[in-house]
């Protein structure tokens, strides 16, 4: 079978030669391509690269032409896979006597620095790592996970350089765990209306990776930014105050909702506790998910639990429909109505004698202005889009089963939700 494939690619690269191929979809100016022969395994095509005659070569260091000065050994540059054979370029690359730089290597298209790639096959393999995971696109494409990080790593740092940053209107920040041992990451996203993207990766959750952000942009293009989405985690309200003061502050709706269930919980846990130490009937038993979850999202059997659940007077079912009525809240759309009724809730909830879902009336009151903004901003921002993003990056780390660095778990982020240009080519080659 092997046989018969190598008499087939023999014949196609006789009957279309594999330079005319090459010309036509990657040509480079002042290089030639003279001879293409299978390798000494069988298992790859070598394709020799030589400088057209006359044609001078360029410095590395200030892209001038210089004159030559002699020649390094044959190097092999990976170019994309044709027919599953590996495909090689063969150059020895000029050192060129410039003037301003001296004795330098010269510059290639169609590779960049010491990468044993091209700029094709790093972006083939790139866009292949975007759907697979790395050690996938590997195996797939028979070659190393390091060269698919070199690939990623290229692109990334390509499109970061070349990206704008000079539109960003709305921007939500959020935290990520990435390892054990209380490991964050602070992920800063825009979400614009028709565009969403990562701007951002910081380590660990500080004020000092969140300033980060702040100054990578500057304070010109902090100044038009006009909404921001966050949780009420103390440092990011301070440093969004200290930098973003003239932006419309939206709190995070995700996480209090999150917070209430919490205190909910909490209430059902230690009265089912209580109930047990105290001989009485096992009334909580089995009906953790009855209050947490929506009522459109209860099935059957937990939705006559919970009927039956309310017919006790239990704190429990007190906590439950004190966070049912809260819910009414997103459902305003004047800030002025949604502000009496926040305030008409948390004067009720402190009366209710409840004390987690007291504490959560205290919150709220405390970041009673910020909610309120969510309303201001006429229900454009919220925090869904930032979880949204947020279970996309857990994705990307779950597809690899972790990373073992903060550096390829940055360059994987920015590669799958970063959104960032990629270099041109003269062919689409997928």
């Amino acid at each position: 079978m092997r046989f018969t494939l190598e008499v087939f690619v023999f014949a196609i690269l006789r009957a279309m030669e594999l330079l005319t191929i090459l010309n036509h979809c990657y040509r480079h100016r002042g290089f030639v391509y003279r001879r293409a022969r299978f390798g000494p395994d069988k298992k790859s095509i070598e394709v020799d690269v030589q400088p057209r005659a006359g044609s001078a070569a360029l410095c590395s260091g200030c892209h001038q032409p210089a004159p030559g000065y002699d020649h390094l050994p044959e190097r092999r540059f990976e170019f994309i896979p044709l027919w599953g054979l590996l495909v090689f370029f063969l150059y020895r690359m000029r050192r060129v006597q410039c003037r301003n730089c001296g004795v330098v290597v010269e510059q290639v298209p169609w590779s960049d620095g010491k990468h044993q790639s091209t700029k094709a096959h790093m972006l083939f393999l790139a866009r292949w790592a975007r759907k697979l995971s790395w050690k996938e696109t590997a195996e797939s494409f028979h070659t190393s996970w390091d060269r698919v990080r070199d690939a990623v790593e290229y692109v990334v740092d390509w499109g970061l350089a070349h990206r704008t940053l000079e539109s960003i209107r709305a921007i939500g920040v959020d935290e990520i765990q990435y390892a054990k041992g209380h490991k964050y990451l602070t992920l800063v996203y825009q979400i614009d209306q028709g565009i969403t993207r990562l701007l951002w990766v910081g380590k660990e959750r500080t004020i000092e990776s969140f300033q980060g952000f702040f100054a990578l942009i500057g304070d010109a293009l902090a100044s038009q930014i006009e909404f921001v989405c966050s949780d009420m985690w103390k440092p990011y309200l301070d440093v969004i105050r200290d930098k973003c003061s003239q932006a419309l502050h939206i709190l995070d709706r995700f996480h209090i909702v999150a917070k209430m269930n919490k205190a909910l919980d909490e209430v059902r846990a230690g009265e089912s506790r209580k109930l047990a130490r105290e001989g009485y009937e096992p009334l909580l038993k089995k009906s953790r998910w009855c209050v947490l979850k929506r009522k459109e999202n209860l099935t059957d059997k937990q939705q006559h639990r919970l009927r039956d659940l309310l017919r006790y007077n239990l704190q429990t079912v007190r906590a439950y429909l004190l966070k049912e009525d809260f819910q009414q809240f997103w459902d305003y759309n004047s800030p002025h109505w949604a502000g009496r009724f926040l305030d008409f809730w948390c004067h009720q909830t402190m009366r209710s004698r409840i004390e987690p879902m007291k504490k959560i009336a205290r919150t709220l009151r405390t970041h009673r202005t910020l909610l309120l903004n969510y309303f201001k901003a006429r229900k454009q921002f919220s925090s869904g889009v930032v979880e949204g993003l947020n279970n996309k990056a857990k994705v990307t780390m779950r597809r690899s089963y972790g990373f073992r660095t903060f550096r390829v778990l940055e360059l994987a982020l920015y590669h799958s939700l970063g959104k960032l240009p990629e270099p041109e080519l003269t062919h689409e080659f997928f």
